[in-house]
């Protein structure tokens, strides 16, 4: 009786954090989804679009993007540090710079690494601002958490380094044309 043995063949450095063709293209597709939730937030907050920010309140009409929800913040050991940053210019700034170059570069495919980084930074600031670890807020109401650890500022902070690391851009995107320029192959973090 003659026996077989089945291997299986590892992935070799070169190709083991690359994704099969239709996982290229679902990567694709959730980059161009998140990042276009921050691109959604941008407008929003720039134009007043009625979702998140009225029109009175909008960034063109002299309202503060960080003021409303940092001055707001009733949860966590942070609390004070955020209401000390909430409305000053610099925080607004970069708050909103961060949120269209994110969009912007995820929804391109190009600069993803540096747009995953980015992002983390910002989510995680903002998972410290909602502080879904406490079960309650500082005048004793339900802080409305709905699970301590992991909420969707995690989740989308774990795809964007996912997004990251796959380097997903030439799929839907201009991440080869962008791969592809002096600088970005002098600097591969610039992928």
């Amino acid at each position: 009786m003659a026996t077989t043995s089945i291997t299986t063949s590892s992935p070799t450095p070169a190709t083991a954090h690359r994704a099969s063709g239709a996982g290229q293209v679902a990567l694709a597709v959730a980059r161009i989804g998140l990042g276009f939730v921050f691109l959604w937030a941008f407008l929003d907050k720039m134009f007043g679009l009625g979702y998140g920010t009225g029109s009175a309140k909008s960034v063109l009409n002299g309202g503060s993007p960080s003021k409303g929800f940092l001055s707001h913040v009733n949860v966590g050991p942070l609390q004070s540090f955020f209401h000390s940053i909430a409305g000053v210019g610099i925080v607004d700034w970069i708050f909103m710079i961060s949120l269209l170059g994110i969009g912007v570069a995820m929804i391109l495919g190009a600069g993803l690494r540096i747009a995953a980084v980015s992002s983390v930074v910002l989510l995680l600031g903002m998972w410290a601002a909602e502080w879904p670890m406490a079960q309650f807020a500082a005048d004793g109401t339900a802080s409305g958490s709905q699970n301590p650890f992991v909420d969707y500022h995690i989740v989308y902070a774990l795809l964007a380094v996912v997004l990251g690391f796959f380097a997903t851009g030439s799929r839907l995107g201009l991440g080869h044309w962008w791969s592809t320029l002096g600088v970005v192959r002098k600097h591969p973090v610039l992928v």
